[in-house]
């Protein structure tokens, strides 16, 4: 059985990395709502249970809580800043409005590295948002640590097996920070770090063909990672019972529709029946006059499932449809009370009059890396595992504002003109996501003696292992100056281009 923390989300926006952190050491790990019961917690027989961060304060009248037997399961329990509070709360300890809040890098200073501050430096940096904090630690529990208005940035009882630490060791601006999670994993935990990709192929083939059986399988796929790791991955378990539906709503790439026919289609090296839907009008229309963004991600989604729908009425008895979901989209679209960051179109189950029997997401547990990583181990080719990814709506997030065939045409040549510059210049575009975009904004400009008024393109080009955090890559300038001039003077409609800075957070790596 596989060793598994944990982790009980209270809001925090680190969560994801929370899970990064323990995936990153080998072990398991999922994100469940506070609200998890404990004889859920009990059935999961988890190795540790970790509580993230929040934004509430733990004695506001409907402040976010847990079951206070949880602390006593006998399970090792690590509480990060508002889970650090709820522990010295729930255990008879005492949280205050702190009189100095700390946002950001912070001193810590630790009073003992014995136990989950085990080999760290007596003086680092960590990183701090608090408004509350523990000013009195509960009965049986040392103080770990302090920074200069923080008494208590860490406190630990390790008879109890219960941990709790004010700052977020999880992000990388704390310096020690995997130096606790290694502590809190192997030596507190017991983990033995077994975890690993090729035995996630291996498992979730079998898996696959045991619960299929003999039923049929439709696929949305759309030729970008997720959807291919799990169409060959469905092949590998059940061949021609799969069917991969692949749509081409208009909001593709450049020549994007005919490289994933090639790739997949009867002349490709993968065992299922392949369906090309050309149904690019169809979604163009569907999308007419509509500009939130929130309202395009539900139109394509729904008329995505519409579209299968109608082609698993044409092949006859379906009875399951995959798609390629993956972790950081059910997490955006929020677990328990956390945020919803965005509504991902292949996230929450299935339409009631939709004629299948249940949903399959061989993916849903695993981060974009660790899909990348089930690719190479089935054997799917580097150029198509490393391929960059693409959003399940497509164009339609990447054009701000309403979407038109035009303005489609636009992004198209400009993110093709984009990403062959990055790939003449030597670019590792591997490292992240790199595109452009359409911003609704139009402005006046000179084109050969003659004003312009025209759209602005925006490029992006983020740096990101997981996908959960970004940072904007440095593009070297004469590149873009070159990506520019070239975008200007080629593609119609466009008299400006933009680079976009913006991390994530507080951005996200799209545009919409």
């Amino acid at each position: 059985m596989t060793e598994k923390i944990v982790v009980l989300d209270f809001g925090g926006q680190y969560k994801q990395l929370i899970a990064r952190r323990v995936r990153e050491n080998h072990v398991y790990c999922e994100i469940h709502p506070y609200t998890t019961s404990l004889e859920t917690l009990k059935e999961m027989n988890p190795k540790g249970i970790i509580l993230t961060g929040g934004p509430d304060s733990v004695y506001a009248e409907d402040s976010l809580t847990c079951d206070p037997g949880l602390f006593s399961l006998g399970i090792p329990v690590l509480g990060i800043c508002y889970g650090s509070q709820l522990m010295a709360y729930e255990l008879g300890g005492k949280v205050e409005t702190a009189p100095v809040s700390e946002y950001g890098h912070t001193e810590l200073h630790a009073d003992f590295t014995d136990g989950i501050l085990k080999g760290w430096k007596d003086v680092s940096t960590v990183w701090m948002s608090h408004t509350d904090y523990i000013s009195e630690a509960p009965e049986g529990f040392r103080v770990a640590a302090h920074t200069e208005v923080c008494p208590i940035a860490a406190m630990e009882n390790p008879e109890k097996k219960l941990y709790a630490v004010q700052f977020h060791p999880e992000v990388v601006h704390t310096e020690e920070g995997k130096k606790l999670f290694k502590t809190f994993i192997f030596d507190i935990c017991g983990c033995a770090g077994d975890w690993k990709m090729d035995s996630f192929a291996e498992t979730t083939i079998r898996e696959l063909r045991e619960k299929i059986g003999n039923g049929r399988v439709l696929c949305a796929l759309s030729g970008g990672v997720d959807s291919s790791v799990c169409a060959v991955l469905l092949s590998k378990a059940v061949g021609k019972q799969l069917t991969c539906v692949f749509v081409d709503h208009g909001l593709l790439r450049k020549d994007e529709g005919d490289q994933v026919e090639a790739v997949f289609g009867p002349e490709g090296p993968y065992e299922l029946n392949f369906i090309r839907v050309n149904a690019q009008q169809y979604f163009y229309d569907k999308l007419k006059g509509v500009t939130d963004p929130e309202q395009k991600r539900k139109i394509i989604g729904a008329e995505f499932i519409n579209v299968f729908e109608k082609e698993a009425k044409k092949i006859g008895h379906v009875d399951y449809l995959a798609q390629g979901t993956i972790y950081p989209d059910v997490v955006e679209s929020g677990i328990g009370k956390g945020a919803v960051i965005k509504s991902h179109h292949n996230v929450g189950g299935l339409p009631d009059h939709v004629d299948f029997k249940e949903i399959v997401e061989p993916l849903r547990s695993l981060f974009k890396d660790e899909v990348r990583q089930v690719g190479l181990e089935l054997g799917i080719p580097r150029s198509l595992v490393y391929r960059q990814p693409f959003p399940g709506p497509g164009l339609g997030i990447r054009i701000v504002g309403e979407v038109t065939e035009e303005k489609v045409k636009i992004v198209q040549e400009a993110d093709a003109i984009y990403r062959e510059e990055l790939e003449k210049a030597g670019v590792d575009m591997g490292k992240g996501q790199f595109f452009a975009a359409l911003s609704n904004m139009r402005s006046v400009g000179v084109m050969g003696d003659g004003r312009t008024y025209d759209y602005a393109v925006v490029l992006r080009g983020v740096i990101t292992s997981d996908f959960m955090t970004a940072e904007a890559a440095e593009i070297p300038w004469a590149v873009l100056q070159t990506c520019m001039n070239r975008i200007i003077n080629e593609v119609k409609g466009v008299n400006r281009v933009m680079y976009d800075l913006t991390s994530k957070p507080p951005g996200t790596i799209e545009l919409e």
